[in-house]
């Protein structure tokens, strides 16, 4: 069935998560740069999403072709020194219960996929490491909010986070959110780009095509039930 057939044949919320069961987060990229005009129509995409407000408080600083190799090679060269994290926004206290257990199910998954075993130490930071070698990707958007906002600038980045991986789900480009950018990269990634003081980094999206052969890729991650994840009171 040929897209545009399909796109009439599909209601709204079908459309939606097609997308949704489609998008996961990359971890191997084809070196083929995005067409600036297709980031461009992603950028407009995802500016329509609601703000409080309509504060709109996100900031991109967007890397392409030589821009990217210069920072992955500067952010990569940074962390492999080992500096201490520097995050602009409280980090988890501690992961429990089901926090716990998905996240541990995500890395097994991973490092499975991988070839990692489990208690494989070095191994396990040669992944991490590859955060900041972007995944190879070949662009990164680097996110900021407006600090005055506080916890809701950082609530809307988010959402910002969910439509922009949406909208270049629909565009056929890969894409994975990285906190570890602003957790561990904080300082550098501030200095690099010269964020000013009054913003706070949220964090990157390293973005491209997705290598469907790289090992990375290979696996999904599971979603709770809907019980699971809400209450429902009807009296």
């Amino acid at each position: 069935m040929q897209q545009s057939q399909r796109a009439t044949a599909e209601s709204d919320d079908q459309v939606l998560q097609r997308l949704l069961e489609a998008r996961f987060s990359c971890r191997g990229f084809l070196p083929r740069p995005v067409p600036r005009p297709t980031i461009e129509r992603l950028l407009f995409l995802a500016q329509k999403t609601p703000s409080w407000c309509n504060t709109q408080p996100w900031h991109l600083h967007v890397t392409s072709g030589a821009a990217t190799e210069r920072f992955r090679a500067a952010m990569y060269a940074f962390m492999a020194a080992g500096p201490e994290p520097k995050s602009d926004l409280p980090v988890p206290r501690e992961y429990r219960g089901i926090s716990l257990a998905r996240r541990r199910e995500c890395g097994g998954a991973l490092y499975s996929a991988v070839g990692i075993a489990r208690g494989d130490k070095e191994g396990a930071a040669r992944q991490a490491l590859e955060n900041f070698r972007l995944f190879g990707a070949p662009h990164v958007a680097i996110i900021s909010t407006d600090e005055p906002l506080g916890v809701y600038g950082a609530v809307d980045c988010g959402a910002y986070v969910a439509s922009f991986v949406l909208a270049a789900q629909s565009l056929g480009i890969a894409t994975i959110p990285q906190a570890a950018l602003a957790i561990y990269g904080g300082g550098f990634v501030r200095d690099y780009f010269k964020i000013p003081e009054d913003r706070l980094l949220v964090c990157g999206i390293s973005f491209g095509y997705a290598d469907d052969s790289h090992p990375a890729n290979q696996f999904r991650t599971s979603r709770a039930r809907i019980e699971e994840a809400a209450t429902f009171h009807d009296e």
